[in-house]
């Protein structure tokens, strides 16, 4: 095979595997056990109204500011005196009730960016704001602990950044059978049978060798290890509902991956967002509700962390188009069966001491949560990952 056909090959296994930045074995890997206990990440992307998902209905500021916006105080679920639900995430009540939520008010971190690029950069990262990393917080995790690149899986086409390392790659993939169907493609042996070929190692192409030999292992092991499990729990007809099952395939099989990462879209609200939120805060809540039953059926839950964030936050006060702008200080869900602090981790911040852009001031720094849940779910250095030292909370 000549060279120019491999690298062509050799490009769409990359695009097929999303593994294209493996540059050396993994015998050189720091291996460590890694536990039973898994990490769930479900990202709200575009920025989530936090303001309108934990509801201030008492507060005379709120209403004032959101003129049209502002959840009704009867249509709010409520928590305590203060503070409510939106009422589409009433499956999340159940959790609250069940001792299985903890919900932190006012995360974000110093300096905020309102860029969605960044913002989200910085939050896969784990990087200050004037801080340009190049690796995610996952990757890293991946970096010094995993013994394969299945330890991490995003039910995606493409990996985020949060889960590319410096030396290992988390793996992609949204169907495990096609996954594995593709790696059985015959050029793969072809690149294979010519690793010994003197264009390889003239052209320094060994990398691309060791990353597809990874990538074919772990399609085969993903396929091999989900299939013995099937659920049967019903779920909502949406793709981040697909995730959600998949993921459960996944965890139920006994699959030896520790982070699983997922997404929703669609939270960028500059406009009309009263129907757009309330629907996609549905979408959520129900599908994280049947995810939590399929988890509890199979007796699985009780060794899964769920961590749901979104890159910011919005404005305290509408805009023109009955929407809200980017703001920054948000609130981060988690769900489990041993946590802590159970409800409301802390108070929402003051609506009447807002930054000088009118957004809720951060209290507490989001890494001070992936800290904790390094050392304390995924029992690793969370020092070595995030590169410095951030105070422990204690909702796990």
């Amino acid at each position: 095979m000549d060279r120019r056909k491999f690298i062509k090959n050799s490009a769409l296994a990359s695009s097929l595997y999303f593994v294209p930045n493996f540059v050396r074995g993994f015998e050189n890997i720091t291996s460590q056990s890694l536990g039973f206990k898994r990490l769930v990440i479900v990202q709200l992307s575009g920025g989530n109204d936090g303001l309108n998902s934990i509801i201030p209905f008492n507060n005379d500021i709120y209403f004032r500011e959101r003129p049209t916006l502002a959840i009704k105080k009867d249509d709010v679920i409520r928590l305590n005196d203060e503070l409510g639900l939106h009422q589409s995430l009433q499956p999340l009540k159940e959790l609250y009730d069940n001792g299985n939520l903890t919900i932190i008010n006012n995360v974000g971190y110093p300096n905020p960016n309102r860029s969605h690029f960044r913002a989200t950069d910085i939050w896969h990262t784990a990087s200050n704001s004037n801080q340009h990393l190049q690796s995610g917080w996952i990757g890293r995790y991946l970096d010094n602990y995993a013994k394969h690149p299945y330890n991490a899986i995003e039910l995606d086409e493409s990996l985020s950044l949060a889960m590319k390392g410096k030396h290992v790659n988390a793996i992609a993939t949204t169907n495990p059978r096609m996954h594995y169907r593709v790696s059985r493609d015959p050029y793969f042996n072809s690149v294979l049978n010519h690793y010994d070929d003197k264009h390889l190692s003239e052209h320094n192409l060994g990398y691309l060798y060791k990353s597809m030999i990874s990538a074919k292992s772990s399609a085969k092991y993903i396929f091999e290890t989900s299939k013995t499990f099937t659920s049967k729990h019903e779920y909502p007809n949406s793709g981040f509902a697909k995730q959600l099952k998949t993921t459960a395939q996944f965890i139920n099989s006994g699959l030896d991956t520790k982070v699983y990462y997922t997404s929703l879209r669609g939270f960028d609200t500059h406009a009309n967002q009263s129907n757009t939120q309330k629907r996609l805060l549905e979408v959520y809540a129900n599908s994280i509700k049947a995810f939590v039953e399929d988890l509890k059926q199979q007796n699985t839950f009780k060794e899964t962390l769920i961590l749901t964030f979104s890159e910011f936050g919005r404005r305290v006060k509408q805009n023109a188009a009955n929407g809200t702008d980017h703001g920054a200080a948000n609130n981060v869900f988690i769900i489990g069966e041993n946590l802590k602090r159970k409800g409301l981790y802390n108070n929402l911040a003051s609506l009447s001491n807002l930054d000088a852009n009118g957004d809720l001031k951060y209290e507490i720094d989001f890494r001070a949560i992936y800290a904790t849940i390094l050392n304390k779910w995924l029992m690793v250095d969370s020092d070595r990952i995030l590169r410095r030292s951030f105070n422990q909370l204690n909702f796990i």
